[in-house]
């Protein structure tokens, strides 16, 4: 594969250049990029997938639902619908795709939409008889055709942009300068330990204008695994066997926190649709021990596996520091937006 990939280096080029054309029509305005008249918040990355995007749009719900209409808008990964659709009742993770599933299932006071073309999106959202007083756009970076007012880049601790290449050699979307559209840069999943020596190294060897603003979180992993109607503390699994199981970019973390030596490990492509065929295997290996998997895998396999066999371990984005400095960037870029309208 690294072979391959070295081999495709000329490809990365041309696409380097179409992208760097493409956000250089967007900067000069000859492509238009359409502003709406209220706060958008857009989250995103310049690399493909296991940046933290889920927990970080989850953050901001909490940090601002109590206050505004929140909605999200996704693009639907992988979901077997097309077009705009806003969540109901009859929404399941193949009509919006896990991540905005996750979102309609634990944030009852949100409204969550998907539709691949953003601006598209917003106008429905807007025409809607509730209308939403923020949005927040999920895994947006690229997505020019709409402005939103405040962009936050992930870039994940061992995997920073600087140090990739562009597609197909490297994981880039588009080259290193986009990071130049961020308003704010967080390095995720980083170790909680990490040290203010290392922090300064990265700050240092990402360079960011004196404008951005740069913080650190890590995964923060709950103290509870769920079903749907049970909880169980995550210290009282030690000496219990079972089957975990994780379909994400980067299921490493999730492994290391669950693991004992007799447990059963089945893993993924991420966003994966489970078959019969994958349904009947995860069955099979689990041998009605207890299942656990991540959020987003369990908003595809409920209702495919026993409700008291699967369980799901709940994470979050957690600051290292500077948590409620980042907390009134936001706040004050929602609240003087809100005011001037």
């Amino acid at each position: 594969m690294i072979l391959l990939r070295k081999i495709l280096f000329p490809f990365a080029i041309l696409y380097g250049v179409i992208t760097s054309i493409r956000n250089f029509l967007f900067d000069k305005g000859i492509l238009i990029s359409y502003t709406f008249d209220l706060p958008i918040i857009a989250v995103g990355n310049l690399s493909v997938g296991g940046t933290g995007k889920t927990p970080q749009i989850e953050y901001l719900i909490r940090l601002l639902s109590k206050n505004y209409k929140i909605a999200t808008l996704s693009r639907g990964y992988k979901r077997k619908s097309e077009g705009f659709i806003l969540a109901d009742a009859t929404s399941d993770a193949s009509i919006l795709g896990d991540e905005p599933f996750q979102f309609y299932q634990k944030f009852k006071n949100i409204q969550v939409a998907v539709d691949a073309n953003r601006k598209n999106g917003i106008e429905q959202l807007l025409s809607q008889s509730e209308k939403p007083e923020v949005i927040l756009l999920d895994d947006a970076f690229q997505h020019r055709k709409v402005k939103a007012g405040l962009y936050i880049l992930l870039t994940a601790y061992g995997d920073l942009y600087v140090d990739d290449y562009i597609l197909p050699t490297g994981n880039l979307r588009e080259s290193r300068s986009g990071a130049k559209r961020a308003t704010v840069v967080i390095v995720t999943k980083c170790p909680p330990d990490l040290s203010i020596e290392e922090q300064n190294n990265i700050t240092k060897k990402l360079n960011l204008a004196k404008s951005q603003q740069l913080y650190f979180t890590y995964i923060e992993y709950d103290d509870f695994v769920y079903s749907e109607n049970q909880q169980i503390k995550v210290s009282d699994l030690q000496s219990v066997d079972k089957l975990l199981l994780a379909g994400i970019a980067k299921p490493e973390p999730f492994f290391a926190y669950l693991q004992n030596p007799g447990d059963v490990c089945m893993t993924f492509p991420d966003h994966h649709h489970f078959d019969d065929k994958d349904i009947l295997e995860i069955k099979n290996k689990s041998q009605n021990k207890i299942i656990i998997t991540t959020e987003k895998d369990f908003m595809r396999l409920k209702g495919s596996i026993p409700g008291h066999q699967l369980f799901y371990l709940p994470i979050k984005s957690s600051f290292l520091a500077g948590g409620s400095d980042f907390d009134k960037t936001i706040t004050n870029y929602v609240g003087k937006s809100t005011g001037n309208r």
